[in-house]
């Protein structure tokens, strides 16, 4: 079932999405990330991204690399919602393709889970700007993993 996310009823929302509103990835707050919808069932996310200077290239519109960061961001949450508390969910490979320019303001992706396997798991995703206007889509490949702290060094 789809929900409006309500940020001051995080307890409302399962495990994988409270993680989200309790710190968020660096990354994330980079391309200044706000979760609008999900459907954890389903696999379906809906996210608003506010880019503007940071996230242009020299000629002043949306740097690719910065749109391709934003699919990666909204597919990796996606893909989250398919794993269990534990797991993580790596994206494997990803294809992006640029429709249309991108300019500083509001731009809404959303991305969903279209096939779900025991390990793999396949997603897509669009990103629009504030006016609707479709500018990039992406498929990705992604795998459940569980999740590996990293070791702290030995003193």
């Amino acid at each position: 079932m789809r929900r409006v996310i309500d940020k001051t009823k995080p307890e409302d929302f399962p495990p994988n999405v409270q993680a989200i509103f309790k710190r968020s990835a660096p990354c994330s707050a980079w391309l200044n990330q706000e979760l609008l919808e999900v459907d954890v069932e389903e696999g379906w996310v809906k996210i608003g991204y506010e880019l503007g200077e940071p996230h242009f290239n020299r000629f002043g519109a949306l740097h690719g690399g910065a749109i391709a960061c934003v699919m990666d961001d909204v597919l990796a949450v996606a893909a989250g919602f398919v794993a269990q508390w534990g797991e993580i969910a790596p994206t494997l490979e990803m294809k992006v393709s640029y429709l249309n320019q991108g300019g500083a303001g509001h731009h809404v992706a959303e991305a969903k889970v279209i096939k779900r396997g025991r390990q793999i798991n396949f997603l897509e995703a669009t990103l629009a700007r504030g006016d609707g206007k479709v500018i990039a889509t992406a498929t990705a490949t992604i795998m459940i993993a569980p999740l590996k702290r990293p070791e702290k060094p030995k003193s």
